[in-house]
């Protein structure tokens, strides 16, 4: 696409918006809070999946000071099923620094957004378009999809210079006057149309400024890493004093999360095996053999949870479903 088509190619974003643009809770608030809420749950998970959670997690935690008085198991009880624990603690580290910085209240200058704890360039982009309506650019992985097929551009969109190029390109292409419906547009347009795979180019409201000569095979990447698969042996030790789980330690995945506790194979090899249980984490297949324990010596960082207690205990979705599926009822 030439320099000179540009604002056209804005534009035309903004008018298909207009009419096609999709309905969700996030794009009904210029509340910067509502708007950082939903752009951190977003974050490598499915819309559909926020949809469910959005407002009942916002009603929980309507503002700033209501998550920043929350004690961080409460803040991760919260986030169950949504994954990737960091975020919330993410979140619930800038509410923390917007109530004792800013009185609450969520600044207007860039700077000082960026000064806040696990805002990026990406989250600036959010806020500053999307709250306030000003021309700020950002990228995620819809709009490099659209930049890689319009532009052409083999150049490896998760590699250094891809992601430059591509954030160069979003603060010259973003729209002056309506930036909110511009930014919301490229990022749908990846999401429906420039899609992975093999996109809809007939339908495309800039097919005219597009130069992808085999939009197939674009965007290009960088060879992915190997996924490793990994496995191990847990056990469930249930007693009238509760069930006994380990606490994360800080540092590990799901820090301060609860979890059943861990055994080396030899150890539990000839007791009852209840199941095995299958999932992924990252670049990781996770296989977990759970045997029954009539008898334990609770180890470093293990502790009886009250069955009472287990239903606001935070754990990460593989171990809730298996508490739910054991538990005594």
């Amino acid at each position: 696409m030439q320099e000179e088509h540009y604002s056209d190619f804005a534009q035309a974003l903004v008018d298909w918006f207009g009419k096609q643009g999709r309905d969700y809770p996030w794009r009904r608030t210029t509340d910067p809070w509502a708007i950082l809420v939903s752009e951190v749950m977003l974050q490598q998970t499915t819309i559909p999946t926020v949809l469910a959670r959005y407002e009942a997690w916002l009603a929980q935690f309507p503002t700033p000071a209501s998550l920043a008085a929350a004690d961080e198991q409460a803040a991760l009880r919260s986030w169950e099923g949504l994954g990737y624990y960091r975020r919330v603690r993410s979140l619930r580290a800038a509410a923390i620094a917007l109530c004792e910085q800013h009185g609450g209240r969520f600044p207007g200058d860039e700077a000082a957004l960026r000064a806040l704890p696990g805002i990026g360039d990406y989250t600036v982009g959010a806020l500053l378009s999307f709250a306030w309506n000003r021309p700020a650019p950002l990228v995620d992985a819809n709009v490099s999809r659209v930049f890689a097929r319009v532009f052409n551009d083999p150049t490896p969109v998760d590699s250094p210079a891809g992601r430059r190029r591509h954030w160069e390109l979003a603060a010259r292409l973003v729209h002056p006057g309506n930036p909110r419906a511009y930014n919301s547009a490229l990022m749908e347009l990846g999401q429906t149309l420039c899609t992975t795979g093999s996109p809809t180019c007939l339908l495309c409201p800039v097919r005219a400024y597009c130069t992808a000569t085999n939009p197939e095979e674009l965007p290009v990447k960088l060879p992915k890493k190997e996924i490793t698969a990994i496995e191990h042996w847990d056990i469930w030790h249930c007693t009238a004093d509760g069930l006994l789980m380990e606490k994360q330690p800080d540092g590990r995945r799901h820090e301060g999360m609860y979890r059943l506790p861990r055994r080396a194979a030899e150890e539990i090899a000839d007791l009852p095996h209840l199941c095995d249980q299958k999932y992924s984490v990252t670049r990781y297949k996770v296989t977990r053999h759970l045997h029954r324990a009539d008898t334990a010596t609770p180890q470093a960082g293990e502790c009886y949870i009250p069955l009472a207690d287990l239903s606001h205990t935070p754990m990460a979705s593989p171990d809730r479903k298996l508490v739910q599926k054991y538990l005594p009822r």
